[in-house]
């Protein structure tokens, strides 16, 4: 590639990656338009359905086993507050190589670093940027007091409201025509991108809105846009998950307060929060355009994991580990994009955009997890690409070691804190039979399922070797997997 091409880079929190796809009920006309210029790959995962260790992928393209990020770096009871020493990320490489880098938005990849220590400018910083060492710690009782975090919670509940004895109400829904600062991230960029002088070095622009997050708080005007018998409950909706680990159904246990028609209203706000991001996204697609900047520009839109949204019962993202949570949006186009308007199927992962933009940038390829996704933008042939998606996760402040392989046939999810789960997608897509359920480890080898269990087994480990993933104790009171490790030395 001649020229290096701009990046831009649009990435909204929890949105599920089936909301921008073709025939979704979300209004998204803005991603419609920009579809005929772009490539949808519908298939696209995060590594762990929580926003820090997933941004850090994103911007490494390592695994948290790599890089280091487990959880939410600003919480009091964090595993990691920021990058393993060493970790490189894209944007220092991109600065090297003479890219002017903005930075709008959200971060929330480090408590330690922020974005201007990977060589961006900040041009825009809402309340959800911080740069903190600790924040808070738990020892410090009076932050709760002084924040309002220690609620009695007594009081009756009232339409999408969560009552819970001791903490506060958790509000799930309602109205903010400017949630989480959103419209100012994109607006922020937008008048950047009108006001930035012309140059013969290439940029690369990040927006990092916080919608669809929860609590679902949206601008009237596109509420209206869902009327809410049109809404419907989606069809696992009513999964009791008995056969499944206790802490799902503990999760769900959260959300049984709502009924379905709070369930519904919910639902209906997500959309809505999703047309709203849309709008936002409109907003610097316009400015690409009146720039003339579309032709040798790539723009990415992509979320950092999704929310269950209403399946299975629950909703935002956590330990239970659903293709809801993991699938992400990934829409790519602009001039780059040889043949747009096309869908691919292929099995992305977040850590496949670092050498994605270090391809693009005529950049030297170096070690990652991920691959690099230029030949699928230039419709060239592609060889040997990944067959299985991976998950590493210990929780999401509630801990619990989870890890997780599957393809397009199967899903095995080996849990350290409860008992494993193996899902035949190919009859089961919404994840609704756990096919384990009821089978002790030691009669798995004589199971049905046995040859399945192990195959996938060696998969996982196998990606767990190469990916320096110390979950392998032998200890009796750790491993808990039906095939250890050790299957990778059989002849």
């Amino acid at each position: 590639m001649a020229d290096k091409p701009n990046i831009i880079v649009f990435m909204t929190d929890h949105q599920r990656g089936d909301t921008i796809q073709a025939g979704s009920p979300v209004k998204t006309p803005n991603l419609d338009r920009f579809r005929k210029q772009a490539v949808n790959f519908t298939q696209a995962y995060c590594p762990a359905p929580h926003c820090c260790p997933s941004r850090a992928t994103f911007f490494s393209g390592l695994y948290p086993t790599e890089h280091g990020v487990w959880n939410n770096v600003n919480v009091s009871n964090t595993l990691s507050r920021g990058l393993y020493e060493g970790t490189r990320l894209f944007s220092q490489d991109l600065k090297e190589a003479g890219y002017r880098l903005y930075f709008s938005g959200k971060w929330h990849v480090s408590a330690e670093e922020g974005p201007e220590d990977f060589g961006f400018e900040n041009i825009y910083h809402p309340y959800t940027y911080h740069k903190s060492p600790r924040r808070p710690d738990t020892r410090e009782w009076h932050w709760y007091d002084e924040k309002n975090q220690m609620d009695t919670g007594e009081e009756e509940r009232t339409e999408g409201r969560i009552l819970r004895p001791g903490y506060p109400p958790y509000v799930q829904y309602g109205i903010d025509e400017s949630p989480f600062d959103d419209a100012e991230v994109a607006q922020a960029a937008a008048d950047h991108l009108a006001q930035m002088a012309d140059s013969d070095s290439p940029f690369f622009l990040y927006v990092g809105p916080l919608g669809p997050h929860d609590p679902y708080f949206v601008p009237q005007r596109f509420l209206d846009l869902y009327p809410i018998e049109e809404i419907q409950l989606p069809d696992n909706f009513e999964d009791a998950m008995d056969d499944k680990p206790a802490l799902y159904r503990r999760t769900q246990d959260r959300y049984g307060q709502l009924t379905p028609e709070e369930h519904r209203e919910c639902i209906r706000r997500f959309y809505a929060f999703c047309s709203y991001e849309d709008f936002l996204f409109g907003k610097v697609l316009e400015q690409v355009e009146k720039r003339g900047l579309m032709d040798n520009t790539l723009i990415l839109y992509v979320s950092d994991h999704g929310d269950y949204m209403g399946s299975h019962g629950l909703w935002a993202k956590g330990l239970p580990c659903f293709k809801e949570a993991y699938r992400v949006c990934a829409m790519a186009g602009g001039g780059v994009v040889k043949s747009p308007g096309r869908e691919e199927t292929a099995l992305l992962s977040l850590a496949d955009w670092c050498p994605t933009f270090l391809e693009l940038a005529g950049l030297p390829s170096r070690k990652t997890a991920g691959r690099s996704l230029v030949p699928f933008l230039l419709q060239e042939k592609v060889e040997n690409w990944r067959t299985e998606c991976y998950s590493q996760t210990n929780g999401n402040e509630a801990y619990g070691i989870q890890r997780a392989v599957w393809n397009h046939k199967w899903k095995y999810v080996f849990n350290a804190f409860d008992y494993d789960e193996l899902y035949g997608l190919e009859n089961d897509p919404g994840e609704l039979h756990n096919l384990l359920h009821g089978i002790k480890d030691r009669d798995i080898p004589n199971s049905a399922y046995g040859p399945v269990v192990k195959e996938m087994c060696k998969k996982l480990w196998q990606f767990a070797k190469e990916h320096q993933d110390n979950c392998v104790n032998p200890y009796i009171m750790t491993a808990f997997a039906p095939y250890g490790p050790g299957i990778l030395n059989e002849k």
